[in-house]
């Protein structure tokens, strides 16, 4: 008897094993297209066998849990090329907006600069004119005109930048609120973890920590270390604390030098930000790189052609027989004293075309030698040691440079992202045919043990009722 009720409880517990694992399989299938869930497998252990009188006897099986079918160091790939992705996209859009506002004839808008290449062509080209006639009223009007539209097109194109850098500033800044609120709760998950499952797999509760460190790292740039008892670190790319197991630490933002700077326990890591990763790294390229440097630019181009422009002017004659003076200055420009801001603040001051000064310094007013000078700044080297014609077309060029070899870096990122996605979905999703095949096999397992269980059973009364089967059942 002691042999039968082994046997039956051996196939007991082969009957709760298959049961618990086609549990498992359910749950799998119940969680196909659940966002985020992780195939589990059930786990198999070998029951401890029975040794009578130096012979082993089977003890069966447990079904022990189930482990989430997972590969740490493959999802950290896949995060840290989806930080990079994110942060060259972040940027891109940026770069597109900023080259539209360069690009000629594709249409007028508020939001674009203008022809500021043939704005220099024209004005140049208008002192040409008057080099035939200079003292038609007309050819003097159209100095001051094409003027007036060079200044206008470069000065909106240095405010539409100011303007695009503090929409990134807010961009960037909206990006806070969402970092803390994960690293919060990817530190209450390690919590929940650490205590529930610290050597062993946490299932829906590592789940849910992938899933919020993958939203993390497209936002922000980050390390990962794994710690004691099934615990995690979290470290910006260049370091900063985030994430201490149970504990989160809060980014804050603050206003300096009129923009948002980033805060890790009171020390300033926007620099290590920038470029670290994530939408806020590529926000924080284009606001504090790109868009600067663009503006740079259009400084040393408004400067250049200000500064010569109304230099050659203000040495000249005017129609009136005026010439410039400290107190007088013949302006056709506000005249720029540094730099910095000179695009910005790039106008026409002069009203009156008569003061135009086509003629040369103590020639009579039907001269036309200083407005041949001034026709001739053209071809001259006067802004960064270029033509201003050849330093805008190098400066756009440049720009265009940039925009495509982000636009090539992210292409490249996309695609690693989209393969390294598509590995872990083969390794890690539910794939209903396997689940199909896995239900299958289990049945039959089922199956068989319950036919087993039937021949003890069987056996069982046919022993208890001395042979005869039908006493008992």
């Amino acid at each position: 008897m002691g042999t039968i009720n082994s046997a039956f409880s051996l196939i007991s517990g082969a009957l709760d094993a298959d049961q618990a694992a086609l549990n498992v399989v359910a749950n799998n299938v119940a969680n196909a297209n659940t966002p985020g869930y992780t195939e589990e497998t059930p786990n198999w252990q070998e029951n401890q066998p029975i040794t009578i009188n130096g012979v082993s006897y089977g003890a069966g099986v447990t079904e022990t849990g189930a482990t989430s079918v997972r590969d740490r160091v493959l999802t950290e790939r896949l995060d840290q090329q989806q930080q990079l992705a994110s942060a060259s996209g972040s940027r891109l859009t940026a770069l597109n907006t900023l080259q539209a506002l360069f690009t000629p004839d594709s249409g007028s808008t508020s939001a674009r600069a203008g022809d500021i290449g043939s704005d220099l062509t024209s004005f140049f080209s208008s002192f040409s004119s008057l080099e035939a006639n200079p003292t038609n009223n007309a050819l003097r009007q159209q100095v001051l005109s094409t003027a007036t539209t060079l200044a206008g097109d470069v000065s909106n194109a240095a405010a539409s930048l100011n303007s695009q850098r503090s929409a990134l500033d807010q961009e960037a800044s909206g990006v806070t609120s969402q970092v803390n609120a994960l690293t919060g709760a990817i530190a209450q998950l390690n919590r929940q973890i650490q205590s529930t499952s610290p050597n062993a797999d946490a299932g829906t509760l590592e789940d849910q920590r992938q899933q919020d460190l993958s939203q993390l790292s497209q936002l922000i740039g980050i390390n990962q270390i794994t710690t004691e008892n099934n615990g995690l670190s979290i470290t910006t790319t260049s370091g900063q604390l985030l994430v201490s197991e149970g504990s989160s630490f809060q980014l804050t933002t603050g206003t300096v030098n009129g923009v948002t700077d980033f805060f890790l326990g009171g020390t300033d890591i926007t620099s290590q930000l920038t470029g670290g990763g994530g939408e806020l790294g590529g926000y924080l390229t284009a606001r504090d790189q790109d868009i600067p440097n663009v503006l740079s630019s259009l400084d040393q181009l408004a400067y250049g052609v200000s500064t010569e422009v109304n230099t050659l002017n203000n040495a000249g004659t005017d129609l009136d027989g005026v010439s410039g003076t400290a107190a007088k200055p013949l302006y056709i420009f506000n005249q720029p004293t540094v730099v910095a801001g000179s695009a910005a603040n790039m106008s026409v001051v002069m009203t009156d075309p008569n003061q135009i000064a086509a003629a040369g310094l103590g020639q009579g007013t039907g001269d036309n030698s200083n407005a041949t000078t001034m026709a001739n700044l053209a071809n001259q080297s006067i802004v960064n040691g270029q033509t201003p014609t050849d330093y805008y077309s190098s400066f756009v060029s440049t720009l265009g440079s940039t925009v495509s070899s982000v636009q090539t870096e992210n292409t490249a990122q996309n695609a690693s992202v989209t393969q390294l996605q598509t590995q872990n979905n083969a390794l890690s999703s539910v794939n209903l045919n396997d689940e199909a095949s896995s239900m299958t096999t289990l049945e039959r397992s089922y199956q068989a043990a319950s036919q087993v269980f039937a021949m003890l059973n069987t056996i069982m009364a046919s022993a208890l009722n001395l042979g005869d089967q039908t006493t008992v059942a």
